[in-house]
């Protein structure tokens, strides 16, 4: 029996396991016992990689829908040529942008990096990422902040932090690999800011109650009081930072005696938190779609950052503005797929970095794009608009998880080519579309991906593709062909050439990997970028800043705040209650299209949609457990649960798993002003029972 490490591409943890395999088949999985993201440990979805496409996903050859709805096989040469024939037809039609993609964090970063010369190079066209729903506002922080997106952490932090905050995360259940870090800290005061008393806020230390989407109130007013107090590191300020006096003056307005009627959370608690905060040596603060899931994410984010920095918790041991990302290659999806950055996070519009990157892919600098691609929303909105008429989607279930998803459906009817690419051909997108591309698992493919903590790891093939299957390079490979690419592909012709191409295109830039080649990674723990040409890798765990130079023009983190936004949808009297949405179980993962493939996690999971609601307000409408209800929404659109009652939630609050289609009919389309990322987490319902 041969023993083969690879990475598992559920969360943004990416942790490294140990298939065992036998005649072409993986008997066992283990967790790498000395890797540094996950040790001994490893959560269920990991645990069962193997059984991804054991009961669904049977296709093998792409399906081609006709205009009578009915669905037949054909051949991988033809659904190419018709991809290429009718996407330029399209084009020719209706200009260069009447085609757009939307991609995903799942797949590997050659297969990210080869899809962007695809489609933003060779195609001219745009396309966005579902992390555009997870990790855009984030993103978007840190680039302004520090100026470049650079999660600063290990994931060691957790464990040797003397004080955890975490603000709109619960890894309990979202990142248990994560949440087991945080058990082995004995001596750590932990911290929850979330209105919900989530698993992780059950065993925290503090929990704090917040009023849903009030966290910037909150994190102005905490470091007002802060800087009242005197409690930061003015030296770390005066020394490696800019604008601190203009924050400082900004948040005098946001004090301690409005900060209950404005959060729900007392002066005395605001000051408690303070006082934690100064007396911890190893402060770190944590978040994730809780924040990032908002009309005001970035600069909530941002309020997160402002506070580590200016109390000194950056770029030592235990400290950090740590956002924990959703998907397992969100990273190398932001650093090299060549949508909302030029690869290797260059800038579209610096003529050096557009010069260079032409030069590295051997292409003419005309075709490189002079702008970042328009984001998922504006996508939807031109297809509704009939600007857009031929959509491909990878590796994600946008007509499942879009925001308003209605919205999602009743656009893309109006396009004349649907494609989805995808491991199973019966989810909510790929039953609905006009061609599908059935691709592998992770488990049959060759690459890597870039973890939550900046980690790169192998991807390999674990088990070998069976006849006529595909992964998705091969899938982008032949589309490019059929597209008539040929010079453009010569640098691209494996995953490992992509890969050598891709340390090329890292070259300069904050993320450099040049010093990696693909066999260090093989069989290895990981290696954390950056990791420049000529680099010795002496630890396996490494945080930016320690040197405390950001990635600024000046080289100084930046203090970025703004006045507090009135909400944009807030309840009524006709909707007077805050629907929020998000995980509920270890075994459930997005739209169920992998896990539910699980039998051990499937019996648990309960298979109608649900929702939350408090005891005493089901007491009020006569619900009882396991009654029907109808929420209806904001929004126009309504949608059916069963009832489940529980004390965890506030009185006027519900709550609904994102893993059911149900509850994102009901979300609203508000975004984030700057990283466009949608409000998941506040939507003005109403209820009643059928």
């Amino acid at each position: 029996m041969e023993i083969k490490q690879s990475t598992c591409n559920y969360c943004s943890l990416a942790c490294n396991l140990e298939f065992y395999v036998e005649d072409n088949m993986i008997k066992k999985i283990l967790p790498k016992k000395d890797y540094p993201v996950n040790g001994k440990f490893t959560c269920l979805k990991g645990i069962n990689l193997d059984k991804q496409c054991s009961r669904y996903g049977k296709d093998k050859l792409p399906v081609l829908k006709d205009e009578y709805g009915n669905k037949r096989a054909i051949s991988w040469n033809e659904a190419f040529e018709l991809f290429a024939d009718k996407m330029r037809y399209i084009q020719n039609k209706y200009g260069v942008e009447s085609a757009a993609y939307i991609s995903t964090g799942q797949i590997t970063t050659e297969e990210l990096a080869l899809l962007g010369l695809v489609g933003r190079i060779h195609m001219g066209i745009n396309g966005d990422g579902n992390t555009r729903l997870c990790m855009a506002s984030t993103v978007m922080a840190y680039k302004q902040s520090f100026g470049f997106d650079a999660p600063p952490y290990t994931l060691k932090d957790l464990e040797i932090s003397d004080t955890l905050v975490f603000i709109g995360a619960n890894p309990a259940i979202a990142h248990p690999v994560a949440w087991s870090r945080v058990k082995k800290n004995k001596s750590a005061s932990i911290v929850v800011i979330d209105p919900r008393e989530s698993e992780t806020a059950q065993n925290a230390d503090i929990w704090l109650d917040i009023i849903p989407k009030s966290d910037i109130y909150l994190l102005y007013t905490l470091a007002n009081v802060l800087i009242e107090n005197n409690w930061i590191d003015r030296e770390y300020i005066d020394n490696y930072t800019m604008d601190f006096d203009g924050f400082r003056d900004h948040i005098k307005k946001y004090n301690i005696a409005s900060v209950e009627k404005n959060t729900g959370i007392s002066s005395e608690r605001v000051l408690e938190l303070a006082q934690l905060i100064h007396n911890g040596k190893r402060v770190s603060f944590w978040w994730t779609m809780g924040v990032n899931q908002g009309y005001q994410a970035v600069r909530t984010a941002q309020a997160i950052i402002n506070i580590a920095v200016m109390t000194g918790n950056i770029g030592r041991e235990g400290t950090g503005p740590n956002s924990l990302t959703g998907q397992c290659n969100a990273m190398g999806s932001r650093m090299f797929s060549n949508t909302t950055a030029l690869y290797g996070g260059r800038n579209f519009d610096n003529p050096k970095h557009r010069r260079d990157t032409a030069e590295i892919l051997g292409v003419d600098e005309e075709k490189i794009p002079k702008k970042p691609t328009i984001p998922y929303s504006e996508i939807i909105n031109r297809i509704d608009r009939g600007e857009i008429k031929s959509l491909w989607v990878i590796a994600t279930n946008p007509r499942h998880s879009w925001a308003n998803n209605k919205e999602f459906e009743n656009a893309v009817k109006k396009l004349d080519f649907f494609v989805v690419q995808d491991l199973y051909g019966d989810t909510d997108s790929s039953k609905i579309c006009d061609l599908f591309l059935p691709s592998v698992p992770l488990t049959k493919k060759q690459g890597s991906i870039i973890n939550t903590e900046r980690r790169l790891s192998a991807v390999v093939p674990v088990i070998d593709m069976g006849k006529d299957e595909m992964s998705d390079y091969d899938i982008f490979l032949g589309i490019g062909r059929a597209l008539g690419m040929k010079q453009e592909l010569e640098k691209w012709k494996t995953p490992l050439d992509a890969f050598n191409t891709i340390k090329e295109l890292s070259r300069g830039m904050p993320c450099d990997i040049t010093g990696i080649d693909y066999e260090m990674l093989v069989n290895s723990k990981g290696i954390q970028w950056p990791f420049k040409s000529g680099d010795k890798l002496l630890q396996d765990e490494r945080r930016l800043f320690e040197d405390n130079i950001y990635f600024t023009q000046n080289g100084r983190m930046k203090f970025i705040y703004e006045n507090v936004m009135e909400n944009p949808c807030p309840v009524d009297s006709k909707f007077p209650y805050i629907l929020n949405t998000g995980r509920i179980s270890v075994g459930q993962w997005h739209t169920q299209s992998r896990t539910r493939e699980i039998n051990s996690g499937n019996s648990s999971i309960v298979k109608a949609a649900y929702v939350i609601l408090n005891v005493k307000l089901a007491e009020t409408l006569g619900i009882e457990e396991g009654d029907n209800v109808i929420i209806s929404s904001i929004n126009g659109n309504n949608s059916k649960f069963k009832a489940r009652l529980s004390s965890m939630i506030k009185e006027n609050q519900l709550y609904a798993p994102l893993h059911y289609i149900e509850t994102n009919v009901l979300s609203v389309s508000v975004f984030d002003t700057y990283s466009k990322e949608p409000s998941y987490k506040y939507i003005p319902v109403n209820l009643e029972k059928i």
